[in-house]
């Protein structure tokens, strides 16, 4: 009995050292710049930069799938499985459009153009110039899943109905935390507006 007391204190001091050390890496890392043009109740208009992003293109649906093979792909490349075995600051969000064929999209970091990355090894890869936009977008926390996806797209989608706001088709989620990242979660759902 003693041993397990031990134990699940040990459990317990790693899992909160982990957390500290999470949320502090959190403000370090770069994302992706927007200015918010409008707040509304459950949602903010913002204009967003032209960025650069790593993408590839998925042939699998639905958010849980698709978010292991892309992340595991872009991932690799920018922890250094690329021609120069060059590591790459991880940016936030990780963004995934929405669609049938869902892409995966890293934002590459400011300080770094086009012609200063090194080839990615994995030709599914490609870099992706995003022009500025003007998006809507609704925040959720927690774990995100398709079903939870789903359910803030439709409110977002409802929300901008109600103010009279026009969008296109391109909805994006973005979740912004490490998986191993347990408290203060933000996901966000977007879409590109007319």
């Amino acid at each position: 009995m003693k041993i397990l007391v031990i134990l699940l204190g040990v459990f317990f001091i790693a899992f909160v050292v982990i957390q500290l050390f999470a949320s502090r890496g959190q403000v370090n890392i770069e994302t992706y710049p927007y200015k918010v043009k409008k707040k509304y109740d459950s949602f903010e208009i913002r204009n967003y930069e032209a960025t650069l992003f790593t993408s590839v293109q998925l042939s699998t649906k639905g958010y849980k799938n698709s978010s292991s093979k892309g992340f595991s792909i872009l991932g690799g490349y920018i922890f250094g499985n690329n021609e120069r075995n060059e590591k790459i600051s991880m940016t936030s969000p990780v963004s995934m459009t929405l669609e049938d064929s869902m892409t995966m999209m890293f934002m590459v970091p400011k300080d770094l153009k086009k012609e200063m990355l090194p080839q990615p090894n994995q030709s599914q890869i490609e870099f992706k110039e995003e022009p500025a936009k003007t998006m809507a977008a609704i925040t959720f926390g927690g774990w995100a899943n398709d079903e939870k996806i789903e359910k803030y797209k439709q409110k977002l989608k409802s929300a901008l109905d109600a103010e009279g706001i026009s969008y296109t088709n391109k909805f994006y989620f973005f979740g912004y935390n490490p998986p191993y990242e347990v408290f203060n979660r933000k996901n966000e759902v977007a879409v590109e507006l007319k």
